[in-house]
């Protein structure tokens, strides 16, 4: 079985472990690599991402600025202009949601959980903005700190990881460590970054030991949802599936992630990926 953890967010704690938690993603921007442009408009975010809850989301991901490779870079003006109506259309209309801001930059995350925003998920675990471990430590709430390798801009240049659990592991380690020792080791949930300055085949090992990142002592989310290492294994020969051909790959690695021990799945396909993490935490228990 999972390890229990009470991940403090400030005004409550979120029980980690009986089950494997659901995060939705809700993307509002025009150019994210899987539903870019679907939720830009406020009204259809909210929408989005109240579906999301309805079809068993535990969290809701609210992200403004893509990270993927060719993406354009948005200030922080404009990254709140997009979340904020969206983070607080949600609490009003679901007071009790959890809502997560998806952002690297220290004002955002402040602005957001000043909304109602109770998680921080920040894809460069605190490293892009040097004033982030500082404004955490006043706003109080959870903190997602994800691995990642260079920047999305540098990604196809970088050399091969070599040992990526090791490499992994130990990154991960010593940034959650700096991070513990200013806001809490209970505020803090380690995301591996899968894609994330990973090639294709780097990301299979991290899946296959992934419960070596249990060690760690923190508690765990993966987000592989439509991921490119997902596609170019469906379709074969150096080429992708396209994306609404991922659906299945996805559900096998999230449950196989859900099986070594993921607290959290992120995923944009909150509905199937239920009952996937539903037939693994049944596993979990008869095991």
């Amino acid at each position: 079985m999972r390890k229990l953890f009470d991940w403090d967010l400030g005004t409550r704690k979120l029980e980690l472990g009986p089950r494997t938690l659901l995060m939705g993603i809700v993307n509002v921007t025009p150019d994210s690599f899987s539903d870019g442009g679907l939720h830009l408009e406020p009204a259809r975010a909210v929408e989005h991402a109240l579906r999301l809850l309805d079809e068993g989301a535990d969290v809701v991901d609210i992200g403004g600025e893509s990270t993927r490779p060719g993406a354009v870079a948005v200030g922080a003006d404009q990254e709140l202009e997009r979340i904020l109506p969206v983070i607080e259309g949600v609490k009003r209309a679901r007071p009790d949601a959890i809502v997560s801001v998806d952002t690297y930059k220290a004002g955002v995350a402040r602005a957001a959980v000043e909304a109602g925003a109770e998680i921080v998920n920040d894809v460069s675990g605190g490293t892009w903005d040097a004033g982030m471990l500082d404004t955490l430590v006043q706003l109080r709430c959870g903190f997602v700190l994800m691995h990642m390798r260079g920047r999305p801009g540098n990604w196809r240049s970088l050399p091969p990881i070599g040992d990526a659990v090791g490499v992994v592991s130990r990154e991960l380690a010593q940034r959650a460590e700096a991070a513990a020792g200013k806001i809490g080791r209970e505020r803090i949930v380690l995301d591996p970054g899968f894609g994330f300055g990973k090639s294709f085949e780097e990301n299979y090992p991290l899946v296959a030991h992934f419960e070596t990142l249990g060690k760690l002592g923190y508690p765990l989310m993966a987000g592989v949802s439509r991921k490119s290492f997902i596609g170019r294994m469906l379709a074969g020969g150096g080429r992708d599936a396209p994306l609404g051909e991922r659906l299945h790959g996805t559900l096998a690695v999230e449950t196989a992630l859900a099986l070594k021990g993921a607290h959290i799945i992120r995923t944009h396909d909150v509905r199937a990926s239920r009952d996937a993490v539903r037939a693994a935490d049944a596993i979990l228990e008869a095991a």
